[in-house]
């Protein structure tokens, strides 16, 4: 900047203060630091947004140093540093959605949970199922209905009752549609 320029000119430009700054810098490491988690199934990671290539690439370094020390903290502050030039927006809601934190995914897993108390009241509801996801194991999930019935009555822990849900959840499509009824 020319030493005789108008201080003016400069003061048009807002500038967030230092601290603001840098705890925009810290919320973009922690995200790098949640990608470099998530990089353990690099499937998942692929499925994400389009990281560009220098960011895959310092996630897939940073993944395989084992060891917490300075080297290690060195990359993180890396990553976060070439994370500025990546719009985070899609990547946090790509995250939400791996975490299951998205309105959608708790809507979803909501009917899944309304299919299986439905399912426990009564096992016609396994006919609907197979109408809706054709890919289901039937015998699986009458035999886990069993179970959990039997548990119940025991006053076991709902182990059975639980494997249901999961069944449920893997064979469901990303979104339930339709009400229950």
């Amino acid at each position: 900047m020319d030493r005789y320029a108008d201080p003016m000119v400069e003061e048009d430009r807002p500038r967030d203060s230092k601290t603001k700054r840098k705890r925009a810098m810290e919320l973009l490491q922690s995200l790098g630091e949640e990608l470099v988690s998530l990089a353990a199934s690099p499937e998942l990671l692929s499925s994400l947004v389009d990281l560009p290539e220098n960011l895959s690439v310092a996630i897939d370094q940073a993944r395989r140093m084992t060891r917490r020390d300075e080297a290690r903290r060195r990359q993180m502050q890396y990553i976060g540093r070439l994370m500025r030039d990546v719009d985070a927006d899609p990547i946090r809601a790509a995250l939400a959605r791996i975490r299951g934190d998205s309105a959608q995914e708790t809507a979803r897993l909501h009917h899944l949970e309304q299919w299986r108390d439905r399912l426990m009241e009564d096992e016609k509801t396994i006919d609907e199922i197979a109408a809706r996801f054709p890919l289901a194991d039937f015998r699986r999930l009458r035999s886990l209905r069993r179970a959990a019935i039997k548990e119940h009555g025991q006053g076991r822990p709902p182990k059975n009752f639980r494997e249901i849900f999961q069944l449920l959840k893997e064979i469901s499509p990303d979104t339930v549609r339709g009400d229950l009824g």
